[in-house]
């Protein structure tokens, strides 16, 4: 009979050891949780060499060609976007002055915005340029809404030197970064 009250005494303890050294828990912070991922990928590639630009002849379009661009025709996707950004690259080993222009075109091909290029002859350098799109560059709007791009070039120069340089080309790469918020 003496055993009864410690082993009441000691139930009462373990139990309240539990209920001390126990929280509800609170899974409402998945409410909080906010997840933003960034996609990279290539956008277009084009390469021209001289002997092409030359065919054409002088002040002529040499290169145009419409690409399809559905990253964002899912108002799904569009409406996550939150921000972008477009790199170029440029390399310009020929003996001619060209203007390369990118445009983004909404569903019924109207330009939504242009991006202008005027790239010297023989340019030592690479030429880069970020564009941001969304706070603090253009409006998200833009990438939301296009559905192709229109890549064209145009040669400045005239229509018959020829580069010293080995395999004379124009080269146009691009790439691209969006952030999308998924709650």
């Amino acid at each position: 009979m003496k055993r009864l009250p410690y082993c009441i005494i000691l139930l009462s303890g373990f139990l309240l050891f539990l209920a001390a050294c126990t929280e509800e828990q609170d899974f409402s912070q998945v409410d909080d949780l906010q997840v933003t991922p960034t996609l990279a990928s290539g956008l277009f590639y084009f390469e021209s060499d001289e002997a092409t630009i030359n065919s054409e002849g002088a002040l002529s379009v040499f290169y145009s060609q419409e690409v399809n661009f559905d990253a964002f025709n899912e108002q799904y996707v569009a409406e996550r976007l939150i921000e972008g950004v477009i790199t170029y690259e440029i390399d310009n080993t020929t003996s001619k002055e060209l203007r390369l222009i990118i445009e983004f075109l909404d569903d019924a091909g109207r330009p939504l915005d242009a991006e202008i290029f005027t790239i010297e002859a023989n340019s030592p350098e690479t030429v880069v340029r970020d564009v941001p799109y969304g706070p603090g560059g253009k409006p998200i709007d833009i990438l939301a809404n296009t559905s192709s791009l229109r890549v064209s070039a145009i040669n400045l120069s005239d229509g018959t030197s020829v580069s010293s340089a080995d395999d004379p080309k124009i080269i146009l790469r691009s790439g691209a970064q969006f952030v999308f918020r998924l709650k």
